[in-house]
Parts: C-alpha cells; structure tokens; sequence
C-alpha cells in the first residue's frame, strides 16, 4: 500500500491537500489525468480538499470563500457544474441510464422469436385495452391508440425491465378523467398532462426523489387502486345499459343510472351483460387441465392444446372485440342498421408528430400556459406519483428477487412521457394486464416493445375505418372485465389479523377517493399514515426492569426501542425522570442504548437536561452501549456528567463507583440530621 502526500498553497484563501491511499504511482497519474489535463489539480478545484480512496470516489470538501467575492462564488458555481458534468458524462453512468447499450451488443438469435411472440400478444391485448381506456378517459377513441406506440419505442431504449410494457392504463386513465372534468377541459389538456407528467418524473429521477413513493404505504395503495377500480367500472356501466347519465361523481353517476334506468336499451344491455360472463370464462380457459396430473412429458398435442387454451385466453379481448364488430357489421349491413350503439367514426392516419400545446381554445376561452397549468392543478403531481407507482409495483411483481432501480424506471417513465407527449398522447405507465401477458409470453428482452408499437401502428393506418363497428358495451364489458379483479378485498383479512390499525388509512382513502376525489383521497391517506408515523416516533416503548451487577449492585435498566429524535425526547425524559424517582436515589439508573442508532440536537439538549435532572438530586446515570456516533453528537451541547459504558466490567465498575458515592452521600445526609437535631 502506497500513500502521497500533496499539499499546495494558494495564497491565503486557498488550500488543498489531497490523500491518496491505495493506489501506486502509475494509478495516481492516472486519477489526476482523468480528472482533469493538469496533474497539479484536482477536478479542477484548487480550492477545495480532495478524498480518494480505494474505490475511487472522490468527496469534494470545499473551503470558504469569502462571500462578499462575486467572482469567486461565480467560480465555484462553475466548478460544481462541470463536475457534475463529467460525472453524469462517464461510460458507466451512460451504460447504466441507456440500457440499451448493454443489452444490445449480447442479443442473441434465439431471443428473436421470442421477442416478437410476446410484441404481438401483448399488442394483440393493448389495441382493444387502447381503445377502451380512451373512453374512459373522456377522450377520442384515437388517443388510445396515440399513446400506445410511442412509450414503447422509447422503453426499448430507457427501460430497465423486459416486462413492463408503457402505455395508456386504467389508472392513468380515470386520473386524466378526473382532472379533465374539474373544468370540462378538453383533448390538449391530456395531452399537456402528459407532457408536464414526463417532465415531473425526469426532475424525481434526475433528484434522486424515489424515496417519496415509500410514504404511500400499502394499506393506502390498496385504498386507492380499490376505489379507483369501482369508479372505472362505474363509469361504464352507462355503457352496458346504452344510457346518457350526467355527473362526474361516483355517487352522481349512480343517482343518474337510476333516474334514467327505465330508458335502458335492452340489446346493448345483453350485449354487455354476455361479453362479460364470456371475458370471464376465457380468462379461466388457460387453467383447464388438458395434461393429467401423473404425466411427467407431456404429448405434443398436449402441448398444442395447453398453448392454444393459452392463446384464446389472452388474446380474448381482441377475439371477443372482433366477433362483436362483424357482427354488428353484419346486423347493419342486412337491417340498415344496428340494434345497438357503436363506436362511430375514428380517425384515420399517424399523429402529426408536434409540440404539445402550451396553449387551448376552450369555448370561447383561450387559456395560455400558465392558464393550463393552473386548470390541471393538483393532476400535475398526482398523476406521475401513481403512474411511477404502478409502473415500480409492477417491475417488483416480476423481478424475480433482483432489486429495482427506481432513479432509472422515472427516467425512462419521464422520458416515455415528454415524447409520446409529441404524438399527442394521453400519460402512460406500465400495465399490469399487458406485463402478466409479456411475462408469460416469455419476452427476453424490451425490444418485445418494438414489435407492439409497430402493430399499433399498423392498426392507426389501416384498420381504424373497422373500428366504427366496435359496439360500446363491447368495450365497456372489456374495461369492467379488466378492473374488476383490481379491487382487493381480499386483502382485509391478512391486514386485520397482521396490524389492525393500518385498516384506519386503507378504509379512509377508499371511502375519500370513492365519495370525494381521488387524488385528494390519496393525500388523506398519506397524511393518515403520516400521522401514525410521527405518533409512533413520538411515543418509543420504554422497557423497564432491575438487574444485578457483576458485584451485586441492584440497579434499574430501561431499554428504549429506538433512535432519539426530537419528537420523543420529553416523552423519554419524562419516562425514565419518573421510573428514577419512583425507585428513589438510591437506585442507579442505566439507560441500555443498544437501540440507539441516531440522535439529534434536541434530543442532545433533552439527555443534557435529563442528566442535570439526576445530578442535582444525586441520583448516578449511566448511559450503556451508546453509539459513538451518538456519543460525540451528545457531546456538542457539553453535558457536564456524562457517563458511559460499553460492556459489563465497564458496567460494574461505573456501578461499584457510584454506589460507594451514593452511600457517603447517604451517610453524610444522615448525619447532617442528627446534628441538626441536636442543636
């Protein structure tokens, strides 16, 4: 092992000194040339103190300036952007943003097949998923298909997991629904949503801002994607009934269904009712058993057969969307027209390839930017959140183990966003559906993505004039077919028997999403268990017992189970003041601070005080297996009395110490009386 020693001055205001350990001279040139083309200079900073370890990581400490210099502000301004320039710059950083770039030099032939199996299955199911989640979204049936080709071009590129196809969900959908309809705004506002989604999700990613999705918990989660399922189905229950139903509200919704039951169109209503019951039943169509239990190979008809069974049950949204629409074409062609309501007219042709509009005529109104911004309000924020947390739910469902690199799936999400926002597409995120379907569909890679954007893209070309004949209760069986299994009731149980309490969060951003609004039902929840969260950090459990020392001192251990945060500082103070007198002076005290992992300045003033609190009245303090970490930060408010140990002979003989003080102390009081007494 080598160590250098460099130290230069730079007159008064500047010194550097840099430390290497490790690393032979050959290495040491090396780390000075990359860093930058003068060997006396450090990343460019002469002002600054320079770390390199073995790892080569390089921790910049920079020296005051004076702060009256412009110039010198200005410079380190300039010092700091180009270093995280030629950071964000390194092969390795661009290998790990592009993956792309490491999987494409190692694709193999094999994986081919495979790739475009699993492109056109999966775009076999998004077509008719496309279409419907338009619809639900309160848009032409066309963006569905806009903002279905795009983000999986871009994924190929950006993305991290084979499995998880972008595009329109049911999700994103009913949240642009819901932020649409605050205004009655109209198609450029979904797709400026999508624009300022991607831009969102960029900035958390380029920030580092994964962290923030920790605090939607599950019971939240649960909550919201529950409530968010019966408002998807309910909105196209007027679909299925062939109504007209005004409200936006859950609640309204169902009023108006009733009202206007008696007008229900009774072809439609069968329509829907049969395609539904026939979604079901081909879902399950995959799981029939056509191997015998007791056959370890199964026949090549077997085979074909387990595969077929799978197929038809895949593909069975665009099986049943496609037997419906011949159909109607059918009825329409012989009776002149048909029995019941269809899609109409969808247009033909590729998006122009464009700008997002940054500005709208609504009416008679034109609302500039800034306008838009404002109208959208709260969807700017709560629209990336939950498509990022479907979209990392999703990665985590098929990771098989392996760990999931938030930063990269928000920048691939943001970027998936910003461009599709160019075609004009409604905000995408991963499906769960479709990556169910690309998982079994056995994808190896992300370019299955390719192979479904271009079938969109065929579909776009050719085939929308087709789409006219799509009935909308076909469509609308499609949606409540999806979504019904979205609702976990199931979970319920599992949560009342494992921690009753987090049923309080999941029952209230159910009922706030489902009755109120879901993006502000979803803060409730988060700010519920935010609640529960600080409450718990405030009340740390304090356990209480008396113990024995090596010598046999008697003494009181109490054990808190956790760090010492500002919140339970007067919480733990006024526990273990109460516990020392109840047991009186005679009694040490040792707080077991195994537990101990952090602490902070008030809690340092509130430990100060604790310790003048059983100073004054004589009472020893010991403080056992605190942290040195913790040590040094209860040191810096300079508590007089501070006594540590950090094992038991430690232990014994701070004890062994106190109690003789302890006894004198006594001895002396005692005797203090008598004379007293006398006099």
């Amino acid at each position: 092992m080598s160590k250098y020693n460099v130290n230069e001055e730079f007159g008064m205001e500047n010194r550097r000194e840099v430390t290497l350990t490790g690393f032979s001279s050959n290495a040491l040139d090396d780390v000075l040339r990359s860093n930058n083309n003068e060997p006396n200079t450090l990343n460019g900073n002469p002002g600054g103190v320079h770390a390199i370890t073995k790892d080569a990581k390089i921790v910049n400490l920079e020296v005051p300036q004076d702060s009256s210099s412009t110039s010198a502000v200005c410079t380190s301004g300039r010092r700091w952007l180009s270093r995280r320039v030629r950071r964000s710059c390194r092969k390795k950083l661009l290998f790990k943003r592009i993956p792309i770039l490491t999987w494409l030099p190692n694709y193999r032939k094999e994986y081919i097949v495979s790739d475009l199996v699993a492109g056109i299955t999966v775009g076999l199911t998004v077509i008719p998923q496309a279409i419907a989640y338009a619809n639900v979204a309160g848009l032409p049936l066309q963006y569905g298909l806009y903002s279905s080709f795009m983000a999986c071009f871009v994924y190929t590129i950006f993305g991290s997991w084979k499995d998880v196809p972008v595009g329109p969900t049911a999700i994103a959908a009913i949240l642009t629904r819901e932020t649409l309809q605050k205004a009655h705004l109209g198609s450029d506002f979904a797709v400026l949503l999508c624009f300022i989604s991607g831009c969102v999700s960029l900035l958390m990613g380029i920030l580092q801002l994964g962290f923030l999705l920790d605090f939607i918990s599950g019971p939240v989660s649960v909550g919201f994607t529950s409530a968010a399922s019966i408002i998807i189905a309910t909105s196209q229950v007027k679909d299925i009934l062939g109504l007209k139903v005004s409200g936006t509200k859950f609640v309204q919704v169902w009023q108006s269904i009733f009202e206007h039951i008696a007008e229900s169109r009774r072809w439609d209503t069968a329509l829907g009712i049969i395609c539904i019951i026939v979604l079901l039943l081909l879902r399950k169509v995959k799981d029939l058993p056509v191997v015998p239990k007791n056959t370890k190979v199964p026949s090549g008809i077997q085979q074909v057969i387990t595969k077929l069974f799978w197929l038809i049950s895949t593909a069975r949204n665009i099986i049943v969307v496609i037997v419906c629409a011949v159909m109607c074409w059918l009825l329409e062609e012989h009776l002149g027209e048909s029995p019941v309501i269809l899609t109409g007219h969808v247009k033909q042709g590729l998006p122009e390839f464009r700008l997002p509009p940054f500005e709208a005529q609504v009416g008679n109104e034109t609302y500039t930017f800034i306008d838009m911004i404002s109208s959208l309000g709260t969807g700017c924020l709560v629209v990336p959140m939950l498509s990022l947390l479907e979209t990392i739910s999703i990665a985590k469902v098929f990771s098989e183990g392996k760990s999931i690199d938030a930063t990269q799936e928000m920048l691939a999400l943001g970027v998936c966003n910003v461009v599709s926002s160019f075609v004009s597409s409604m905000p995408v995120s991963g499906g769960l559906s479709r990556g169910a379907v690309n998982h079994s569909s056995g994808v190896k890679t992300t370019l299955g993505g390719v192979y479904t954007g271009l079938l969109v893209l065929i579909s776009l070309q050719f085939l929308t004039p087709y789409l006219y004949y799509i009935p909308k209760a076909t469509l609308a069986a499609v949606i409540i077919a999806a979504v019904v299994f979205m609702v976990e009731f199931q979970v319920v149980k599992p949560m009342w028997r494992s921690k009753k309490i987090d049923l309080i969060p999941a029952i209230t951003t159910f009922l706030c999403c489902l009755f109120i609004r879901l993006e502000l039902g979803i803060v409730i929840g988060i700010g519920i268990n935010l609640l529960f969260l600080l409450y718990a950090s405030a009340r740390p459990t304090l356990r209480v017992h008396k113990a024995t020392s090596i010598s046999g001192c008697e003494y009181l251990v109490i054990t808190p189970d956790r760090s010492l945060v500002f919140p339970s500082v007067e919480y733990v103070r006024a526990v273990i003041s109460k516990q020392g007198l109840r047991e009186g002076i005679a009694v040490p005290v040792v707080i077991d601070s195994m537990h101990i992992q952090a602490a902070d300045f008030t809690a340092a003033k509130g430990i100060k005080t604790l310790i003048e609190d059983f100073t004054k009245r004589g009472q020893p303090l010991i403080f056992h297996n605190l942290k040195p970490s913790v040590i040094e930060i209860f040191k810096g408010v300079k508590p007089s009395g501070l006594t540590c140990s950090s094992s038991e002979l430690e232990l014994n003989d701070c004890l062994k110490g106190k109690s003789i003080f302890i006894e004198c102390l006594i001895s002396g009081t005692n005797f203090l009386n008598i004379i007293l007494f006398l006099f």
